[in-house]
């Protein structure tokens, strides 16, 4: 236990974790996290809700124009 109070091993365990801290920043500073692949997709999923809306809207106008053609 008393050589866990030993400067040198205190000052090897601060060094080891601040070096290790400042590589794992390195690592990571440079690493893409798909943000704009996931915007792309909402934007894709909006449009294609956009779209299916607006075919449902044509189809159910032409259902009620037919019934009056009658």
């Amino acid at each position: 236990m008393e050589w866990l109070l030993n400067p040198w091993v205190i000052t090897a365990v601060i060094l080891s974790v601040v070096v290790s801290n400042i590589m794992a920043l390195k690592y990571t500073a440079n690493m893409k996290f798909g943000e704009k692949d996931k915007i792309k997709y909402l934007k894709e999923k909006h449009d294609r809700e956009q779209a299916r809306q607006a075919e449902e809207e044509k189809a159910k106008q032409a259902s009620d124009q037919s019934p009056s053609d009658k």
